[in-house]
């Protein structure tokens, strides 16, 4: 046995080596991969996008050159027209001047372009279509301008500048007008570009046109406008402002580096939010001397290529991982084979070992599996415990709930059967069957609050209405004078002159009031001032009831508490602790709030915020 594991150890060494020369190869594999990939995935986009851009360029230059051709024949149509030959033949008669102005003008409102002029061999504008315009051209010397001196010369011309007195960019057409054999004067249309322009903003391509000095003549970017992606030699300079073909419009060079990435030219721009790479294609229009440009942002591009990239390369590895994995598993395999006939003999001296050992581990099992059984049983028992204990817990709450909310119904009627009695031996019978009235209505409220108790464990299920404050707090005050008499305690009541019709139910609302105006008989009784006031207003939909009481207030202690049930502060046998907990989610349930606070003056204020039911007659909510 000892001689096979030393014969093993060499095949294992070299395996050993092999595998330290994989991990070294893999990150020059994974370099080679990136870097020659990433060229290749970039190339193919760069590709497609160019396909793409093509057909953007191809639709700008048709777009441009039919815009343009639609006024190419028409200054040779109008040069041959009697009015302007008249007009060229003798262009100081004012009214040849005033009838060729009239008829440009509405030649050029019905061809929508931007202006069109006559101008005599001297230069000089003698009639045009904005003659009545505060930038009228007529008067205006335009013979430095190449398309009147191609004109002049017996040629039709085309020129794009910007204008020098209307400061408006235009492409300009322009035709000798001949009288005879001789020429008289030029002709020249002005065509506006800026619809073509306005439709390549915001567009996923930026366009733009140069002219033959590099300069920007026409862009979706406005920002682009008059600067130049070629350097601003001075010769370039010189023949711009020879022709005048910007006016006074300042030219800036962009900061524009360019290269290629065959065989594609590209393009990056700096700019204040960054240098930015484009893709570049571009058409040159003979006729109009222009060059139209389409860019394409690379940076999608090179994104598309990278995820490519990298897509290959998890697809790869996942394949590699799955050929390593077939390899090792049938290596193991064969492994398993060789050793299976040495371990054999091994095998099975150890069975009877591993027997007894299960034997053991059995056993054991079994002791845990009873165990597991016990600790299940006695789980069970402790979850029945505990529901039993939150049974008689919920069951302890309810019965003080009904102690807390019966008592002052009780008394009440406790007051009325004494008065009854007393009123009886007296023979004042009537007085006496409505004090029993009295005592039915208020064991009436109690059968009433028992049913609604359930809802201080937040499960309300009842319909709300419209309930009358009025009727609220008059019933409430039935309950409650005795405990007022008893507090030797002045309310004084103030509903308005049309007291407010809030969202609620009748009984539950009637549990708030009672609650809250006991803590404030409780509050003042043995003070010198005991007047508790109870107001109600309306704010934004809202109805806002206040009780306030001239007692010590609300200390800072338990202000956070005051509405946590079984707080109280007052003594031994004095209060549960319940009535202002039950209240603030009687109030919550309504869609309302209730809050403590204490008056500037002294004095607690409790302030009930209620939905107004404004405009509906109260019914029955309980």
């Amino acid at each position: 046995m000892l001689g096979s594991e030393g014969r093993r150890e060499e095949p294992n060494l070299s395996s050993r080596y092999r595998a330290i020369a994989a991990l070294l190869l893999v990150p020059l594999v994974i370099f080679a991969f990136f870097t020659y990939g990433s060229a290749i995935a970039t190339r193919a986009y760069m590709q497609e996008a160019s396909a793409q851009a093509g057909t953007a360029l191809r639709l700008a230059v048709s777009a441009l050159s039919g815009h343009l051709n639609r006024y190419e024949a028409l200054p040779a149509l109008i040069a041959d027209h009697d009015d302007i030959k008249e007009l060229v033949s003798a262009p100081e008669d004012m009214a040849l001047r005033g009838a060729a102005n009239l008829y440009l003008k509405e030649i050029n409102g019905l061809l929508k372009s931007s202006d069109i002029y006559v101008v005599k061999p001297d230069g000089e504008t003698i009639a045009a279509s904005n003659y009545d315009g505060p930038g009228s051209f007529v008067g205006q010397n335009f013979n430095y301008r190449p398309y009147f001196q191609e004109a002049i010369e017996g040629r039709q011309a085309r020129f794009y500048a910007l204008g020098t007195t209307s400061l408006k960019r235009g492409y300009y057409f322009s035709a000798p007008i001949r009288v005879g054999a001789d020429i008289r004067g030029v002709i020249v249309f002005k065509v506006d570009i800026d619809m073509i322009e306005s439709s390549w903003s915001g567009g996923e391509y930026k366009i733009f046109v140069s002219d033959p000095e590099g300069i920007i003549f026409m862009s979706g970017s406005p920002e682009w406008l008059y600067g130049a992606i070629l350097p601003l030699t001075a010769d370039r300079i010189a023949r711009t402002e020879a022709s005048r073909r910007y006016a006074n419009a300042k030219l800036t060079a962009l900061p524009v580096t360019r290269h290629r990435l065959e065989p594609h030219d590209l393009m990056t721009l700096a700019s204040d939010r960054g240098a930015s790479e484009y893709l570049v294609l571009s058409h040159y229009m003979p006729a109009e001397d222009w060059t139209v440009n389409v860019l394409m942002e690379t940076s999608s591009i090179r994104a598309q290529a990278r995820t490519a990239l990298v897509a290959v390369f998890l697809i790869l590895c996942i394949a590699g991982l799955a050929v390593a994995v077939i390899r090792q598993r049938r290596a193991r395999l064969a492994e398993r084979m060789l050793m299976q006939a040495e371990a054999r003999g091994e095998l099975e001296r150890r069975v009877e070992e591993r027997t007894a050992d299960l034997a053991r581990v059995n056993s054991r099992i079994e002791e845990e599996i009873a165990e597991r059984r016990m600790t299940e049983q006695q789980l069970r028992q402790t979850q029945a415990d505990l529901i039993q204990a939150g049974k008689l817990a919920g069951l302890g709450q309810m019965s003080a709930a009904l102690s807390h909310e019966f008592n002052q119904p009780l008394a009440a009627a406790k007051t009325y059967t004494d008065s009854a009695s007393v009123l009886i031996d007296r023979g004042r019978m009537e007085e006496a069957r409505d004090n029993i009235r009295r005592i039915g209505g208020l064991i009436d409220r109690m059968a009433s609050i028992s049913r609604h108790l359930r809802n201080f464990a937040r499960k309300p299920n009842e319909k709300l209405g419209p309930v009358s404050l009025d009727e609220a707090m008059r019933d409430t005050l039935e309950i409650i004078a005795w405990r007022l008499k008893a507090a030797d305690a002045e309310l004084r009541l103030d509903l308005g002159t049309r007291p407010p019709v809030v969202r609620a139910g009748s009984v539950r609302l009637q549990q708030v009031l009672v609650n809250v105006i006991s803590n404030a008989a409780d509050a003042v009784e043995g003070l010198s001032d005991r007047r508790i006031e109870v107001s109600a207003s309306e704010e934004a939909g809202k109805v806002v009831l206040t009780v306030r009481d001239h007692g010590p207030g609300v200390p800072a202690a338990i202000a956070e508490r005051i509405f946590d049930p079984f707080f109280t502060t007052k003594g031994v046998g004095k209060g549960l602790g319940l009535g202002l907990s039950i209240s603030y989610n009687i109030v919550k349930d309504f869609g309302g709030s209730l809050t403590a606070a204490n008056h500037p003056e002294g004095g607690a204020v409790f302030r009930i915020e209620l939905q107004s039911a404004a405009g509906s007659m109260p019914e029955a909510a309980e």
